[in-house]
Protein backbone atom coordinates (compact mmCIF):
# COMPACT_ATOMS: atom_id res chain seq x y z
CA UNK A 1 0.00 0.00 0.00
CA UNK A 2 1.11 3.28 -1.18
CA UNK A 3 0.02 6.75 0.66
CA UNK A 4 0.52 10.52 0.34
CA UNK A 5 0.54 12.81 3.26
CA UNK A 6 0.73 16.44 1.64
CA UNK A 7 -0.59 18.80 4.70
CA UNK A 8 -0.03 21.97 5.42
CA UNK A 9 0.98 24.15 9.30
CA UNK A 10 -1.36 23.87 12.14
CA UNK A 11 -0.58 27.42 13.10
CA UNK A 12 0.99 28.02 16.43
CA UNK A 13 1.28 24.90 17.34
CA UNK A 14 3.34 22.32 13.97
CA UNK A 15 4.94 22.92 11.24
CA UNK A 16 4.20 21.50 8.07
CA UNK A 17 7.11 18.80 8.07
CA UNK A 18 5.30 18.38 12.17
CA UNK A 19 2.12 17.26 11.00
CA UNK A 20 3.39 15.08 8.34
CA UNK A 21 5.54 13.44 10.69
CA UNK A 22 2.87 12.75 12.93
CA UNK A 23 0.04 11.44 10.95
CA UNK A 24 2.89 8.82 9.51
CA UNK A 25 4.24 8.29 13.20
CA UNK A 26 0.71 6.89 13.81
CA UNK A 27 -0.81 5.44 10.38
CA UNK A 28 2.81 3.28 10.61
CA UNK A 29 1.77 1.60 13.90
CA UNK A 30 -1.18 -0.13 12.34
CA UNK A 31 0.49 -0.24 8.33
CA UNK A 32 4.66 -0.54 8.94
CA UNK A 33 4.70 -2.23 5.45
CA UNK A 34 3.27 1.01 4.06
CA UNK A 35 5.27 3.33 1.42
CA UNK A 36 4.67 6.76 2.83
CA UNK A 37 5.17 9.83 0.58
CA UNK A 38 5.79 12.43 2.94
CA UNK A 39 4.81 15.90 1.21
CA UNK A 40 4.66 19.13 3.59
CA UNK A 41 2.62 21.78 2.52
CA UNK A 42 2.54 25.12 2.09
CA UNK A 43 -0.41 27.70 -0.06
CA UNK A 44 2.42 30.49 -0.11
CA UNK A 45 1.81 31.68 3.47
CA UNK A 46 4.84 31.50 6.24
CA UNK A 47 7.08 28.78 5.59
CA UNK A 48 6.39 27.96 1.97
CA UNK A 49 10.24 29.12 1.23
CA UNK A 50 11.34 26.72 3.69
CA UNK A 51 9.24 23.67 2.72
CA UNK A 52 10.00 24.20 -1.18
CA UNK A 53 13.64 24.78 -0.49
CA UNK A 54 14.07 21.19 1.50
CA UNK A 55 11.11 19.91 -0.71
CA UNK A 56 13.12 20.25 -3.72
CA UNK A 57 16.66 20.03 -3.10
CA UNK A 58 16.85 23.91 -3.12
CA UNK A 59 18.66 26.12 -0.68
CA UNK A 60 18.30 29.24 1.31
CA UNK A 61 19.64 32.45 0.96
CA UNK A 62 19.76 35.05 3.70
CA UNK A 63 19.48 38.56 3.52
CA UNK A 64 19.18 41.95 5.90
CA UNK A 65 16.27 43.91 4.27
CA UNK A 66 13.66 46.82 5.25
CA UNK A 67 11.41 45.35 7.32
CA UNK A 68 7.10 46.07 7.58
CA UNK A 69 8.16 49.21 9.85
CA UNK A 70 11.13 50.16 8.31
CA UNK A 71 13.59 48.67 10.52
CA UNK A 72 15.73 45.61 9.02
CA UNK A 73 15.32 42.19 9.61
CA UNK A 74 16.85 39.20 8.29
CA UNK A 75 14.79 37.81 5.66
CA UNK A 76 15.29 34.40 3.26
CA UNK A 77 14.09 33.07 -0.26
CA UNK A 78 14.49 29.66 -1.43
CA UNK A 79 17.04 29.36 -4.96
CA UNK A 80 15.47 26.36 -6.98
CA UNK A 81 16.12 24.55 -9.92
CA UNK A 82 19.82 24.43 -10.24
CA UNK A 83 19.86 28.75 -9.45
CA UNK A 84 17.55 29.47 -12.57
CA UNK A 85 14.20 29.90 -10.20
CA UNK A 86 13.77 32.14 -6.64
CA UNK A 87 10.45 31.57 -4.51
CA UNK A 88 10.47 35.09 -2.57
CA UNK A 89 8.21 34.70 0.57
CA UNK A 90 6.54 37.96 1.12
CA UNK A 91 5.82 36.99 4.72
CA UNK A 92 9.75 36.69 5.36
CA UNK A 93 10.21 40.80 4.52
CA UNK A 94 6.89 42.30 5.38
CA UNK A 95 4.93 39.33 7.33
CA UNK A 96 2.40 40.64 10.42
CA UNK A 97 4.10 38.32 12.23
CA UNK A 98 7.21 40.34 12.20
CA UNK A 99 4.57 43.40 13.58
CA UNK A 100 3.53 43.23 17.34
CA UNK A 101 -0.48 43.68 17.52
CA UNK A 102 0.62 47.44 19.43
CA UNK A 103 2.50 48.62 16.33
CA UNK A 104 0.32 47.05 13.57
CA UNK A 105 -0.60 50.50 11.52
CA UNK A 106 -0.89 49.77 7.63
CA UNK A 107 -0.48 53.34 6.76
CA UNK A 108 2.80 52.80 7.46
CA UNK A 109 4.13 49.48 6.72
CA UNK A 110 5.86 48.68 3.78
CA UNK A 111 6.68 45.95 1.26
CA UNK A 112 10.52 47.59 0.38
CA UNK A 113 12.37 44.61 1.84
CA UNK A 114 10.02 42.26 -0.55
CA UNK A 115 11.51 44.06 -3.63
CA UNK A 116 15.12 43.90 -2.20
CA UNK A 117 14.85 40.08 -1.80
CA UNK A 118 13.56 40.16 -5.44
CA UNK A 119 16.53 42.37 -6.24
CA UNK A 120 19.27 39.57 -4.44
CA UNK A 121 17.61 36.88 -6.47
CA UNK A 122 18.23 38.46 -9.84
CA UNK A 123 22.04 39.29 -8.48
CA UNK A 124 22.08 35.21 -8.17
CA UNK A 125 21.50 34.93 -11.72
CA UNK A 126 17.69 33.68 -11.44
CA UNK A 127 15.19 34.47 -14.45
CA UNK A 128 12.18 33.10 -12.79
CA UNK A 129 10.95 34.55 -9.30
CA UNK A 130 8.29 33.21 -7.75
CA UNK A 131 6.27 35.49 -5.44
CA UNK A 132 4.45 33.93 -2.35
CA UNK A 133 1.94 36.83 -1.02
CA UNK A 134 0.89 34.73 1.95
CA UNK A 135 0.66 36.65 5.86
CA UNK A 136 1.29 40.52 4.55
CA UNK A 137 1.16 43.48 7.30
CA UNK A 138 1.26 45.61 4.82
CA UNK A 139 -1.76 47.88 2.34
CA UNK A 140 0.68 49.85 0.63
CA UNK A 141 0.05 48.48 -3.43
CA UNK A 142 3.37 47.16 -3.72
CA UNK A 143 4.60 50.82 -3.80
CA UNK A 144 7.55 49.76 -1.46
CA UNK A 145 8.43 46.98 -3.42
CA UNK A 146 8.40 49.02 -6.47
CA UNK A 147 10.95 51.58 -5.39
CA UNK A 148 13.06 49.22 -4.27
CA UNK A 149 12.94 47.79 -7.76
CA UNK A 150 14.22 51.19 -9.06
CA UNK A 151 10.73 53.10 -10.14
CA UNK A 152 10.19 56.35 -8.60
CA UNK A 153 6.65 57.67 -6.60
CA UNK A 154 6.76 61.31 -6.07
CA UNK A 155 4.23 64.07 -4.86
CA UNK A 156 3.39 67.29 -6.00
CA UNK A 157 6.77 68.89 -5.11
CA UNK A 158 8.39 66.03 -6.91
CA UNK A 159 9.81 64.69 -3.62
CA UNK A 160 9.98 60.69 -3.29
CA UNK A 161 7.14 59.78 -0.90
CA UNK A 162 7.61 57.89 2.07
CA UNK A 163 6.60 54.08 3.10
CA UNK A 164 3.16 53.43 3.69
CA UNK A 165 -0.62 52.91 2.43
CA UNK A 166 -0.98 56.68 3.78
CA UNK A 167 2.00 58.70 2.23
CA UNK A 168 0.70 56.88 -0.98
CA UNK A 169 -2.64 58.79 -1.41
CA UNK A 170 0.15 61.77 -2.20
CA UNK A 171 1.63 60.66 -5.40
CA UNK A 172 1.20 62.36 -8.02
CA UNK A 173 3.67 61.31 -10.52
CA UNK A 174 5.19 57.76 -11.38
CA UNK A 175 8.91 57.20 -13.28
CA UNK A 176 9.34 53.54 -14.34
CA UNK A 177 13.11 54.50 -16.42
CA UNK A 178 15.55 53.40 -13.66
CA UNK A 179 13.03 50.03 -13.32
CA UNK A 180 15.51 47.43 -12.67
CA UNK A 181 16.23 45.99 -16.63
CA UNK A 182 16.90 42.42 -15.55
CA UNK A 183 13.16 42.42 -15.18
CA UNK A 184 12.18 42.46 -19.00
CA UNK A 185 13.88 39.19 -19.21
CA UNK A 186 12.41 37.61 -15.97
CA UNK A 187 9.62 35.39 -15.61
CA UNK A 188 7.41 36.69 -12.46
CA UNK A 189 4.55 33.97 -11.11
CA UNK A 190 2.56 35.44 -8.34
CA UNK A 191 0.78 32.84 -5.87
CA UNK A 192 -2.18 34.15 -4.59
CA UNK A 193 -5.52 32.16 -4.08
CA UNK A 194 -7.59 35.04 -2.77
CA UNK A 195 -10.05 36.71 -5.16
CA UNK A 196 -10.36 39.92 -4.00
CA UNK A 197 -10.14 42.88 -6.30
CA UNK A 198 -7.89 45.34 -5.50
CA UNK A 199 -10.75 48.27 -4.27
CA UNK A 200 -13.97 48.81 -2.92
CA UNK A 201 -15.97 47.00 -0.27
CA UNK A 202 -14.26 43.76 -0.90
CA UNK A 203 -10.84 45.15 -1.48
CA UNK A 204 -7.23 45.33 0.04
CA UNK A 205 -8.11 47.55 2.55
CA UNK A 206 -11.88 46.66 3.40
CA UNK A 207 -11.34 43.12 3.68
CA UNK A 208 -7.75 42.61 5.06
CA UNK A 209 -6.99 45.91 6.47
CA UNK A 210 -8.64 45.05 10.03
CA UNK A 211 -6.11 42.13 10.51
CA UNK A 212 -3.16 44.50 9.78
CA UNK A 213 -4.37 47.00 12.42
CA UNK A 214 -6.88 49.37 10.22
CA UNK A 215 -9.41 51.51 11.68
CA UNK A 216 -12.76 52.40 9.59
CA UNK A 217 -10.65 56.27 8.86
CA UNK A 218 -7.54 53.97 7.98
CA UNK A 219 -9.29 51.76 5.41
CA UNK A 220 -10.72 54.93 3.78
CA UNK A 221 -7.24 56.69 3.41
CA UNK A 222 -5.98 53.38 2.18
CA UNK A 223 -8.89 52.79 -0.43
CA UNK A 224 -8.02 55.98 -1.91
CA UNK A 225 -4.46 55.42 -1.87
CA UNK A 226 -4.34 52.03 -3.62
CA UNK A 227 -6.80 53.34 -6.12
CA UNK A 228 -4.46 56.52 -7.11
CA UNK A 229 -1.56 53.93 -7.66
CA UNK A 230 -3.69 51.97 -9.59
CA UNK A 231 -4.45 54.82 -12.00
CA UNK A 232 -0.90 55.83 -12.56
CA UNK A 233 -0.30 51.87 -13.17
CA UNK A 234 -2.73 51.60 -15.65
CA UNK A 235 -1.82 54.54 -17.39
CA UNK A 236 1.53 53.11 -17.96
CA UNK A 237 0.10 49.16 -19.52
CA UNK A 238 -3.18 50.30 -20.44
CA UNK A 239 -5.22 47.72 -18.80
CA UNK A 240 -7.80 47.69 -15.93
CA UNK A 241 -6.55 46.90 -12.73
CA UNK A 242 -8.87 47.17 -10.15
CA UNK A 243 -11.02 44.46 -11.33
CA UNK A 244 -8.60 42.13 -11.50
CA UNK A 245 -9.30 39.28 -9.36
CA UNK A 246 -6.67 38.37 -6.49
CA UNK A 247 -4.94 41.78 -7.00
CA UNK A 248 -6.52 42.53 -3.35
CA UNK A 249 -4.09 40.34 -2.10
CA UNK A 250 -1.40 41.12 0.28
CA UNK A 251 -2.82 45.01 0.01
CA UNK A 252 -2.09 44.99 -3.54
CA UNK A 253 0.97 44.10 -3.80
CA UNK A 254 1.11 42.34 -6.90
CA UNK A 255 -0.07 45.41 -8.54
CA UNK A 256 3.06 47.13 -9.97
CA UNK A 257 4.63 43.43 -11.02
CA UNK A 258 1.61 42.86 -12.76
CA UNK A 259 1.39 46.04 -15.24
CA UNK A 260 5.30 47.24 -15.08
CA UNK A 261 6.68 43.16 -15.41
CA UNK A 262 4.12 41.68 -17.06
CA UNK A 263 3.57 39.29 -13.56
CA UNK A 264 1.07 36.43 -13.41
CA UNK A 265 -1.43 35.54 -11.15
CA UNK A 266 -1.39 31.93 -10.48
CA UNK A 267 -3.12 29.52 -8.14
CA UNK A 268 -0.97 29.38 -4.81
CA UNK A 269 -1.67 25.98 -3.49
CA UNK A 270 -1.82 23.78 -6.55
CA UNK A 271 1.19 25.95 -8.01
CA UNK A 272 3.02 24.65 -5.16
CA UNK A 273 1.82 21.23 -5.92
CA UNK A 274 2.42 21.14 -9.32
CA UNK A 275 6.19 22.22 -8.66
CA UNK A 276 6.65 19.55 -5.70
CA UNK A 277 4.96 16.77 -8.31
CA UNK A 278 2.98 16.20 -6.64
CA UNK A 279 0.17 16.16 -9.66
CA UNK A 280 2.11 13.02 -10.71
CA UNK A 281 2.50 11.00 -7.42
CA UNK A 282 -1.37 10.78 -6.44
CA UNK A 283 -2.11 8.67 -9.05
CA UNK A 284 0.60 5.96 -8.05
CA UNK A 285 -0.68 5.90 -4.69
CA UNK A 286 -3.57 4.25 -2.65
CA UNK A 287 -4.66 6.75 0.15
CA UNK A 288 -4.21 10.42 0.24
CA UNK A 289 -3.50 12.13 3.62
CA UNK A 290 -4.01 15.51 3.60
CA UNK A 291 -5.03 18.53 6.14
CA UNK A 292 -4.07 21.83 8.07
CA UNK A 293 -4.50 23.72 11.54
CA UNK A 294 -8.47 24.20 10.42
CA UNK A 295 -11.25 22.30 8.01
CA UNK A 296 -14.09 24.62 7.35
CA UNK A 297 -16.00 26.58 4.60
CA UNK A 298 -13.06 28.85 3.83
CA UNK A 299 -10.70 25.83 3.27
CA UNK A 300 -11.95 25.88 -0.52
CA UNK A 301 -10.62 29.28 -0.86
CA UNK A 302 -7.26 28.44 -2.29
CA UNK A 303 -6.10 26.15 0.57
CA UNK A 304 -3.57 23.34 0.35
CA UNK A 305 -6.18 20.55 1.87
CA UNK A 306 -8.47 21.51 -0.59
CA UNK A 307 -5.60 21.93 -3.82
CA UNK A 308 -4.58 17.93 -2.66
CA UNK A 309 -8.48 16.78 -2.30
CA UNK A 310 -9.07 17.95 -6.03
CA UNK A 311 -6.04 16.46 -7.49
CA UNK A 312 -6.86 12.88 -5.70
CA UNK A 313 -10.46 13.37 -7.11
CA UNK A 314 -9.39 13.94 -10.56
CA UNK A 315 -7.03 10.32 -10.05
CA UNK A 316 -10.13 8.92 -8.19
CA UNK A 317 -8.13 7.97 -4.96
CA UNK A 318 -10.07 8.06 -1.10
CA UNK A 319 -9.01 11.57 0.62
CA UNK A 320 -8.74 11.97 4.21
CA UNK A 321 -8.21 15.30 5.92
CA UNK A 322 -7.07 15.96 9.62
CA UNK A 323 -7.55 19.33 11.10
CA UNK A 324 -6.82 20.73 14.64
CA UNK A 325 -10.56 21.73 14.56
CA UNK A 326 -13.48 21.47 12.50
CA UNK A 327 -15.34 24.50 11.97
CA UNK A 328 -18.62 25.87 10.34
CA UNK A 329 -19.69 24.87 7.36
CA UNK A 330 -16.96 21.87 6.87
CA UNK A 331 -19.77 19.29 5.57
CA UNK A 332 -19.33 21.03 2.45
CA UNK A 333 -16.40 20.09 2.25
CA UNK A 334 -17.91 15.66 1.69
CA UNK A 335 -19.09 17.23 -2.07
CA UNK A 336 -15.59 18.51 -3.03
CA UNK A 337 -13.49 15.40 -2.59
CA UNK A 338 -12.80 14.74 0.81
CA UNK A 339 -14.05 11.67 2.25
CA UNK A 340 -13.68 11.93 5.94
CA UNK A 341 -12.80 14.37 8.33
CA UNK A 342 -11.03 14.33 11.34
CA UNK A 343 -10.13 16.21 14.15
CA UNK A 344 -7.40 16.00 16.45
CA UNK A 345 -8.70 17.07 19.62
CA UNK A 346 -9.91 14.23 21.46
CA UNK A 347 -10.68 16.24 25.01
CA UNK A 348 -12.35 19.39 26.15
CA UNK A 349 -9.44 20.97 27.16
CA UNK A 350 -7.68 24.91 26.53
CA UNK A 351 -6.05 26.43 23.91
CA UNK A 352 -2.70 26.72 25.99
CA UNK A 353 -3.47 22.49 25.72
CA UNK A 354 -4.23 22.23 22.77
CA UNK A 355 -1.10 23.95 20.91
CA UNK A 356 1.26 21.99 23.34
CA UNK A 357 -0.27 18.75 23.26
CA UNK A 358 -0.78 18.71 19.50
CA UNK A 359 1.53 16.86 18.07
CA UNK A 360 0.87 13.52 20.29
CA UNK A 361 -2.49 14.70 20.09
CA UNK A 362 -2.09 14.19 16.12
CA UNK A 363 -0.69 10.85 16.35
CA UNK A 364 -2.90 9.20 18.01
CA UNK A 365 -5.35 10.38 16.37
CA UNK A 366 -3.76 8.98 12.64
CA UNK A 367 -3.21 5.94 14.55
CA UNK A 368 -7.15 5.40 15.33
CA UNK A 369 -7.99 6.66 12.04
CA UNK A 370 -5.53 3.43 10.71
CA UNK A 371 -6.80 1.35 13.12
CA UNK A 372 -10.60 1.49 11.81
CA UNK A 373 -9.29 1.61 7.93
CA UNK A 374 -7.78 -1.71 9.42
CA UNK A 375 -10.86 -3.24 10.82
CA UNK A 376 -12.48 -2.49 8.30
CA UNK A 377 -10.12 -4.43 5.55
CA UNK A 378 -10.61 -7.57 7.95
CA UNK A 379 -14.18 -7.27 7.60
CA UNK A 380 -14.86 -6.68 4.21
CA UNK A 381 -12.62 -9.95 3.99
CA UNK A 382 -14.64 -12.20 5.81
CA UNK A 383 -17.50 -10.51 4.68
CA UNK A 384 -16.24 -11.54 1.15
Amino acid sequence: MEILVACDSFKESLTAEAVVKAIIGGFSEIFPQARYHAFPMADGGEGTAVIMARTLGGHLETRMVCGPLGVPVEARFAVLNEGRSALVELAEAAGLAQVPPESRMPLFTTTRGVGELILAALDMGCSHIILALGGSATCDGGAGLLQALGVQLRDACEQEIACGGGPLGNVVTLDDAGLDPRLAACRIEILCDVKAPLLGEKGAAAVFGPQKGATPPMITILDASLARLSSLLEERCGRDLSSVAGMGAAGGTALGLVALCGAELVPGADTIARLLGVHELVHQVDLVITGEGRLDGQTVQGKAPYAIATLARQADKPVLAFAGTLGRDCEKLYELGFDALFSSLDRPCSLEEALSEASASLTRCARNVAAGLAVGRSFQAVQE
